[in-house]
């Protein structure tokens, strides 16, 4: 009978996971077909299995499991698929979700927004427009002037450091 409040326990952060994701949304901006069109072998043979599932199977890594939630590292996130520029840090704020938070992207046509039904949810799924990997999701609860968080996959995304000679 030990097990069974940790069992509780689990459940209850499993839940709490999903629906730290479940908020209102904007309806989604449509976007254009990706340029790069891999075969699944060919994806399979590019990417690690954790970023393949996240990127191809549309998967999601565990609430603050990932390498760039708390990542404060001045620099620019791309797509792990295809090197697409998507973020740089100054757009990276700590959202408290369990996964790195952005309230925009790098310029606009980079993130393709689609209407997501899964998991008895509304939400609006953002996929890389250059490779369409899955990225995460947005929504309307950002608390910075964009009004925007773009909840999204460490696994997803690969990082450049900022040059020490660059200044921002």
């Amino acid at each position: 009978m030990k097990q069974f409040p940790s069992f509780i326990i689990l459940c209850l952060l499993i839940v709490f996971s999903f629906n730290s994701c479940a908020q209102k949304n904007s309806p989604p901006k449509p976007g254009k077909k990706p340029e790069i069109n891999l075969s699944e072998k060919e994806w399979k043979t590019k990417l690690s299995p954790e970023q393949y599932y996240i990127l191809r199977e549309k998967g999601t890594e565990r609430a603050f499991s990932g390498e760039f939630v708390f990542s404060k590292e001045k620099g620019t996130y791309k797509c792990a698929g295809c090197g697409e520029p998507l973020f740089t840090d100054d757009m990276k704020f700590e959202s408290e979700c369990g996964w790195p938070s952005f309230d925009k992207e790098i310029e606009g046509g980079k993130i393709i927004q689609t209407e997501d039904l899964s998991h008895g949810m509304k939400r609006i799924e953002i996929t890389c427009a250059k490779c369409g990997g899955h990225l995460g999701h947005i929504f309307d609860d950002g608390p910075t002037k964009t009004g925007q968080r773009y909840c999204v996959n460490s696994l997803s995304l690969s990082f450049e450091p900022q040059k020490k000679d660059a200044k921002k």
